[in-house]
């Protein structure tokens, strides 16, 4: 055994968020935390760590009571944290980034040759494809994911403790760190591994614990528990049905047309339809141009080229205004770079994007209180304190005040982007069924996700996007995961469909 924290309890302010919670990494384990959103996990594995110090409890490590001091002092008994959250200084270099505050030198100066080709060494390993003098701010989500892997991997760490490491990476990127976690284990490394895809707990975990509410549920090993077990114990209650049950109309009448869109360096020549009533996922791997066609239909990147139409009339879309203008909202799969105000409470969040319904001079705070407490119960936002800042929230919590917060536009057309990224299994149903619902009051849906379950579980028609072209529009029995990798990869053998209906 090499890291214990036994009867951990941990409170902020009067608000307990941890209660008596025990949990053992061994050496050569691969360890998964289970838990919906709020349950606790983040709070325990900064404690682990030594980003927050215990209200109650201890930790024992390699049979010795310890007390970190804070994170450096965890860093130096071997414990390493890759934050769910990026944790990189965007203006150096990669290899800036790998070496901070423990740079390679010779004599009294850096020795970057070395560090260059230490850096492309880890980088390599995680099949990682990335000059190490690059600028982080010039990479891509998933690259930067990878430079935080190769990060912890150069401090030799004794424990890792990874936080949703998969959240921004494609099928292929999961392999590679997955083939990486198990030459750890195999090293003798204790893994503790939070996830909520429960795909990928069966497939590396050896043991799993489970949070609710703070408390500890269950540690057992991974064998002994299926899917529907472990999403049972997460939730405390059975999900009967994940995804809601729809009737597709594409008889329906169109609501968004759009023809030849193009924007140079990312999208050709893409065409659809969007139908009232519908679901229209977008599916395609990374880069397949999906988020920037979406970002010019609204009016976010400048297109070279093409047309919208909205109810069969042509409309012009240069900002968010315009779209609003048209009844189109927008999701955005940044809910914490660009979707929220996090370090404000609730109320301004909600109401940000639709101010002129609570008074053009003077905000009417009364009605914008009641639009609070109605979305609250609508979405099920749980926060203690509704004056708490969002920040402090639960991704769910904060991906259902984002959803509420669009809605308050009242949209015809809404286009959400990854609505469940980092997201457990209960809050997934939820905000499932609050899409269903959308349908179900008449409005339309584009929908774009990594998830397929999610894509087929919620579409009724799927563009696939390669190199940025539609390379195809599935229904009815088309509707899979084959074709869509199909046409995703280029297989089906089309350069791009244009539809016109």
């Amino acid at each position: 055994m090499r890291l214990s924290g036994r009867k951990i309890c941990k409170s902020f302010g009067p608000a307990q968020v941890l209660f008596d919670v025990s949990i053992d990494l061994h050496a050569g384990e691969v360890h998964a935390l289970l838990g919906e959103n709020g349950a606790g996990k983040s709070t325990l594995v900064k404690i682990l760590s030594g980003y927050h110090e215990p209200t109650e409890g201890e930790l024992v490590l390699d049979g010795k009571s310890i007390s970190f001091a804070d994170s450096e002092a965890g860093e130096g008994h071997g414990v390493i944290l890759i934050h769910q959250e990026l944790n990189l200084a965007e203006q150096l270099t990669v290899e800036e980034n790998i070496f901070l505050g423990r740079e390679i030198k010779r004599g009294w100066f850096l020795d970057k040759t070395a560090m260059r080709a230490e850096a492309k060494k880890l980088l390599e390993q995680l099949q990682c494809d990335v000059d190490p003098r690059t600028r982080i701010r010039d990479l891509s989500v998933s690259d930067r994911q990878m430079v935080e892997i190769a990060k912890a991997l150069s401090k030799k760490a004794d424990i890792l403790i990874l936080d949703e490491p998969t959240a921004v990476l494609t099928g292929r990127e999961v392999e590679i760190l997955f083939d990486q976690i198990r030459r750890l284990r195999e090293q003798g490394v204790a893994i503790l591994y939070i996830s909520h895809k429960l795909d990928e707990i069966k497939a590396i975990a050896d043991r799993v614990t489970v949070l609710r509410d703070g408390r500890h549920i269950v540690t057992e090993p991974v064998v002994d528990l299926s899917k529907d077990d472990m999403a049972r114990l997460m939730v405390g209650r059975d999900i009967k049905q994940m995804f809601p049950h729809r009737v597709s109309d594409t008889s329906a009448p169109i609501v968004l047309s759009v023809r030849d869109l193009s924007v140079p360096g990312h999208v050709r020549d893409a065409s659809f339809d969007l139908h009232k009533g519908e679901v229209l996922g977008f599916a395609g791997i990374v880069g397949a141009g999906r988020t920037a066609l979406m970002e010019a239909i609204i009016g976010l990147r400048e297109r070279s080229s093409g047309t919208i139409e909205r109810d069969g009339k042509p409309v012009r879309i240069a900002s968010l205004q315009d779209a609003k203008n048209s009844g189109i909202a927008y999701l955005t799969k940044d809910r914490k770079g660009s979707g929220l105000l996090l370090n404000m409470d609730m109320r301004p969040n909600l109401t940000l994007l639709a101010l002129e319904k609570f008074g053009r001079v003077i905000v009417d705070r009364k009605a914008e209180e009641a639009a609070l407490e109605k979305a609250i119960e609508a979405f099920d936002i749980r926060a203690a304190d509704s004056k708490a800042k969002v920040g402090d929230f639960s991704g769910g919590n904060q991906q259902k005040l984002l959803l509420a917060k669009v809605m308050e536009t009242d949209p015809d057309i809404v286009i959400i982007d990854e609505p469940t990224r980092g997201i457990d299994i209960g809050t997934k149903s939820q905000i499932y069924h609050f899409i269903g619902g959308l349908t179900d009051r008449g409005k339309s849906v584009i929908l774009l996700s990594s998830e397929m379950p999610e894509m087929l579980g919620l579409s009724d028609r799927i563009a696939v996007m390669a190199a940025g072209r539609i390379t195809g529009i599935l229904e009815g029995n088309d509707r899979n995961e084959h074709e869509i990798m199909r046409h995703a990869t280029g297989i089906s053998g089309q350069e791009g469909v244009s539809v016109h209906e």
